[in-house]
């Protein structure tokens, strides 16, 4: 057993150095918005009176299917930030170990270097020893960051030990989806394809929760993220679920050294279904190859979109009912009053359904920017194809990708809707809605585009944008953020129709702007040097 571990430490110490910035940058982009949030509740919400009249506007089915149930009877501000902030935060923590982890284990194979150090005096399973090392140092760190800061403030309602099982629960949630990435990492061959099964499992677990929490039903028993509304910090305090995701990922780790015992380095469980020996006439061109090669993502992309659609839609019914009848409810909400619930309600639904569409789009754009480091590009342009016609064939599909994941939200959400309303709303004003966002999407991937064709070596600043865009926009009232701050964000220019009128000039010079980046970025990857 000292054999197949040797050399783990060492590894680890190389892995911490190389990813020292990235593993910083995660770490404290968390806890900042964890601590920022329970200080500006403060702010908003000074008085028990005020955040009783606030947990009055959550107690609706779209709130508890976005969020999660919370203690609203005795909403102190320490319950006021579980409820409101830890389902999200803890969403992000499960993205930020799902990448790490498919970064650490499958991508350094895919890419020849597991193979270089396997060659050294290293042990077969050093490699997945580091990497599970790594990852649960970063959540513990997460973990103890979170408690001490959290007991730190100082704030009323914020005690250490609900403190201490907020970080936890942060902290097991990741461990959790560390644990599933590692595992998808031994039966993908590819690290797309351990990352695609790996949110394909988050995506399910979300969708689990959200109806089994409306419903108040045990379903939720059946997603690790239906354990995190379980906790309850700041009010029940239920240490037990975090024990339940901490043992659960206890065993994905096993189950994963296990499972890369029995594989040869570079293969996977499941195996990549054979080609034709002849290729098809539509591979003969880029946009035919783009296509062929995102096809999976973009199934997978589809369906999620579709069901996300449908757990948002299946709660408008029992919204309309909630709403129905109390005025003191009704007064609080943004919009028109003398608008239907679910129209007010639609701005908001479409503006996180963008959000996430938009994510399928840079993956398509990253992967232009992957296929030449890895230096693949390189066969194309030895072709009788030019630049432009590459960068062009991975704009079309990343802007398909916004337009179709984005509809078929929609579509889901009008169809779900139609099924349990009494006056559902027409499919004109679902894509309305849907619509005006296509120009923020369209303008966040010139963004990346402009990136790849200049500045390369920082085209993951686009995620930090997208962060910023949903930050300053979905939470921006909570952290009362300046008008001029959410422009910067394209998003921050869509109108929330169809309570506001439509403004064209905005869309118009989204629509310009984006067609800018998109025709500069694709100038500038004509004339740079190829990586």
């Amino acid at each position: 057993m000292g054999q197949l571990m040797k050399g783990s430490i060492r590894l680890t110490r190389f892995i911490v150095r190389r990813d020292f910035v990235r593993l910083v940058l995660w770490v404290v982009g968390i806890a900042a918005i964890t601590l920022a949030v329970p200080l500006a509740f403060q702010d908003l919400y000074p008085t028990q009176e005020q955040r009783n009249v606030m947990a009055e506007t959550m107690r609706n089915p779209a709130m508890t299917a976005m969020v999660g149930p919370g203690n609203l009877e005795h909403y102190t501000l320490g319950a006021m930030t579980a409820h409101q902030m830890l389902l999200m935060t803890a969403v992000a923590v499960a993205l930020m170990n799902i990448l790490l982890a498919v970064r650490f284990t499958r991508a350094e194979e895919e890419s020849g270097i597991t193979e270089m150090l396997r060659a050294l005096a290293v042990g077969r399973r050093s490699p997945l020893i580091a990497a599970l090392s790594v990852l649960v140092g970063v959540n513990l760190l997460l973990t103890l960051i979170t408690w001490l800061g959290l007991a730190s403030l100082r704030l009323e309602g914020l005690d250490s030990t609900g403190a201490l099982l907020y970080g936890l629960t942060l902290g097991g949630t990741g461990l959790f989806f560390a644990g599933v990435a590692v595992v998808c990492a031994q039966l993908a061959e590819s690290a797309r394809g351990a990352t695609s099964l790996s949110m394909i499992v988050l995506v399910l677990s979300y969708l689990i929760r959200s109806a089994g929490d409306v419903t108040e039903s045990a379903v939720s028993w059946f997603s690790p993220l239906g354990w995190v509304t379980f906790v309850q910090p700041f009010s029940e305090n239920n240490g037990w679920p975090i024990v339940l995701a901490v043992t659960s990922s206890m065993l994905l780790g096993m189950l994963a050294g296990s499972l890369q015992g029995r594989r040869d380095l570079g293969s996977g469980f499941i195996r990549t279904k054979p080609g034709r020996i002849h290729a098809s006439a539509y591979l003969a061109s880029p946009l035919g190859l783009v296509l062929r090669l995102q096809r999976t993502g973009m199934i997978i992309w589809a369906i999620g979109m579709l069901m996300l659609g449908i757990s948002y839609g299946s709660v408008l019914g029992d919204m309309e009912s909630f709403f129905d009848g109390n005025e003191l409810l009704k007064s609080m909400l943004a919009g028109n009053s003398n608008r239907p619930i679910a129209e007010q309600f639609l701005p908001m639904l479409m503006l996180v359904m963008a959000f996430i569409a938009t994510i399928p789009g840079i993956l398509v754009m990253h992967k232009l920017a992957s296929e030449e480091k890895k230096g693949r590009i390189d066969s194309l342009l030895g072709l009788r194809v030019s630049r432009y016609r590459i960068m062009g064939a991975y704009v079309l599909v990343a802007l398909l990708n916004g337009v179709v994941m984005n509809s078929l939200a929609a579509v889901g959400l009008w169809a779900a809707g139609r099924s349990v309303m009494d006056k559902p709303l027409s499919l004109e004003l679902v894509f309305g809605a849907s619509a005006v966002q296509l120009p923020a999407i369209a303008v966040m991937i010139g963004v990346n585009a402009f990136l790849i064709g200049f500045i390369p070596k920082w085209s993951s600043v686009i995620w930090l944008y997208l962060v910023y865009s949903f930050m300053t926009l979905y939470l921006g009232s909570l952290f009362q953020v300046p008008e001029w701050a959410a422009r910067i964000s394209p998003f921050g220019w869509v109108p929330e129709w169809p309570i506001e009128m439509m403004n064209w000039m905005a869309a118009g010079c989204l629509f310009v702007i984006a067609v800018g980046l998109l025709s500069a970025g694709m100038y500038g990857y004509r004339n740079r040097d190829i990586q």
